[in-house]
C-alpha cells in the first residue's frame, strides 16, 4: 500500500489531505507539523487578540482529534522536518530519523519577516501571524498598561493591528517603506482616501521610511527609522510581510539528486508538481501562475492555498486536475471601511474613478483590458467582480450576463464600471 507525506498543516495541507480522500486514495497519510495545534487561519489572529472571537475560532476546521478521525491520518505534531531528500523521497526529521514515502506534498506555508533589529529580548516587540504571536500580544495587552505603539507594515495585517490597538485607546504610529497604504493592492487615488480617514482618527502615518534598528528595555521600545526619526512607544508590532518556508528543499548542498526548483517560493506547474517527480507543493510556500503576467509568483491568499492544496491532493491520488493560477486579490474590513483590491496597482494604463452613493470604484485599464480594480464599500460583490475580471484576462468563462449586470446595478455598482466589466446599458 502506498504511503504519502504532507509537510505542514495549514490551509493547503488540510485541503491536500481532504482531496486525497475525496479522490479515492486509501493508503497511509502522514502529516508533519511543527506546532501542536490544528490548522489555523492567520487572518483570524487579529480578531482573537481584539476579543472578537474566542481562541478556538482561529481553527476553522476543528481539533486535531477531529481531523485525525475524519480523514484517517497519522499526525506528527510538534515535529520539525529538517529536509526532504528528493533522491530517495525521504522526509528527514530534526532528530535524524528518515522515512521514505511514495509521494510528498510540501505545504509549509510562510513565516512573518523578523529582521535583526538590534537590542531586544525585553518582550515588547511582537510579530503577528501565528497562534503563538497572537497569544503573546494578547497577554501583553491584557496584563500591562499599553498607551502607545508603533506598527511597522501598512499591510492587511498591519491595519487590523492598528484597528485593535486604536480601539483600546492606544496611540498608534504606522510605518512603511512604501509610499502608501496597502502598496501591493491599493492604487494611489484610493490610498489617499483611506489614509485621510486614518489621520482623521489621530493615527500617525510615516511612509517612505523603514526601521534601522531597535533599542528595547523593560519599560519601552525605541524604534530608530532610516530617515533619522526615533519613535518611543510601549510596544512595537512588526507586520512587514512574509517569507516562504522553502528551506526543506532549498539547501542544495544536502540534496544528493536533482534539486527542487526554488525562486522566492517552490516553483510548481498547474498540477502543483515540482520539477522532481513525486514532489508536490501548495500554498504560501510555492509559486503558482499569476494570470495577469503568466509568470510564477507567491500569491499568499487563503482561498488560493485551499485551491492549490485540493489540486495537489487530486493529482497525488492519480486523477488529473489543473489549477490554472490566480491573481492578487485582497479584501479587508477595518473600522467602518471595506476595501477590495484585484490585480496589480502599479501596472500602466488609463485610470478612472467611478463613484455613487454606495461607494467608489477605481480602475486601471488599457482599452477594454482590466489591470487593477479597487472597491471601497460593497464587499459582497467582490467575488463576482473577480470572476469577470479573470474572464477579461483569460477569455475563459462566460461574459457578464444581463442578470449579473442587473445584480451589480442593484448593489450600487457604478454603471460605467459595469460596462467596462463587460456589462450592458439598459
Amino acid at each position: 500500500m502506498q504511503k504519502f507525506a504532507i509537510i505542514g498543516m495549514g490551509c493547503a495541507g488540510y485541503h491536500g489531505v481532504k482531496s486525497l480522500r475525496e479522490h479515492g486514495y486509501e493508503g497511509e497519510i502522514h502529516v508533519f507539523s511543527d506546532v501542536s495545534h490544528p490548522t489555523a487561519n492567520p487572518m483570524l489572529t487579529t480578531y482573537y487578540v481584539a476579543g472578537k472571537i474566542p481562541r478556538e475560532r482561529m481553527f476553522p476546521f476543528g481539533s486535531l482529534e477531529e481531523f485525525t478521525r475524519e480523514f484517517d491520518v497519522q499526525v506528527h505534531a510538534d515535529t520539525k522536518v529538517l529536509r526532504v531528500d528528493t533522491g530517495s523521497r525521504c522526509v528527514v526529521l530534526e532528530d535524524g530519523t528518515r522515512e521514505a514515502f511514495d509521494k510528498i506534498l510540501i505545504a509549509t506555508g510562510a513565516r512573518a519577516v523578523s529582521p535583526a533589529l538590534g537590542q531586544g529580548g525585553a518582550g515588547r516587540t511582537f510579530l503577528m501571524r501565528t497562534v503563538s504571536d497572537a497569544d503573546q500580544l494578547k497577554t501583553m495587552l491584557e496584563q500591562n498598561r499599553v498607551s502607545s505603539a508603533v506598527v511597522v507594515g501598512a499591510s492587511m495585517v498591519g491595519i487590523k493591528v492598528v484597528e485593535l490597538l486604536y480601539n483600546r485607546n492606544v496611540k498608534v504610529t504606522m510605518v512603511d517603506m512604501a509610499s502608501r497604504l496597502f502598496p501591493l493592492a491599493c492604487m494611489q487615488e484610493t490610498a489617499e482616501i483611506l489614509e485621510q480617514d486614518l489621520k482623521d482618527r489621530g493615527i500617525d502615518l510615516l511612509f517612505r521610511t523603514g526601521v534601522d534598528h531597535v533599542e528595547e528595555t523593560g519599560e519601552e521600545v525605541k524604534t530608530f527609522l532610516t530617515d533619522g526619526t526615533c519613535l518611543t512607544s510601549d510596544i512595537l508590532v512588526l507586520c512587514i510581510g512574509t517569507r516562504a518556508n522553502v528551506e526543506l528543499v532549498a539547501n542544495t548542498q544536502v540534496i544528493e539528486s536533482e534539486p527542487v526548483k526554488v525562486n522566492r517560493g517552490i516553483v510548481v506547474n498547474t498540477r502543483m508538481e515540482t520539477n522532481v517527480p513525486g514532489i508536490y507543493a501548495a500554498g504560501d510556500c510555492c509559486e503558482g501562475t499569476n494570470l495577469q503576467t503568466g509568470e510564477t509568483m507567491i500569491i499568499g491568499l487563503w482561498a488560493n492555498a485551499a485551491a492549490q492544496g485540493s489540486c495537489a491532493g487530486a493529482n497525488m491520488a492519480g486523477c488529473v486536475e489543473e489549477f490554472p493560477g490566480s491573481l492578487p486579490n485582497n479584501i479587508t474590513h477595518y473600522f467602518d471601511k471595506d476595501f477590495i483590491g484585484i490585480g496589480d496597482p502599479d501596472l500602466p494604463g488609463e485610470r478612472n474613478i467611478f463613484t455613487n452613493s454606495h461607494g467608489m470604484v477605481s480602475v486601471i485599464h488599457e482599452k477594454d483590458q482590466l489591470k487593477c480594480v479597487n472597491i471601497l464599500g460593497n464587499y459582497r460583490i467582490s467575488g463576482m467582480v473577480k470572476e469577470y475580471f479573470v474572464h477579461r484576462i483569460t477569455g475563459q468563462g462566460e461574459d457578464l450576463t444581463i442578470a449579473d449586470a442587473g445584480l451589480l446595478r442593484a448593489s450600487g455598482v457604478p454603471e460605467d464600471f459595469i460596462v467596462l466589466l463587460g456589462g450592458y446599458h439598459d
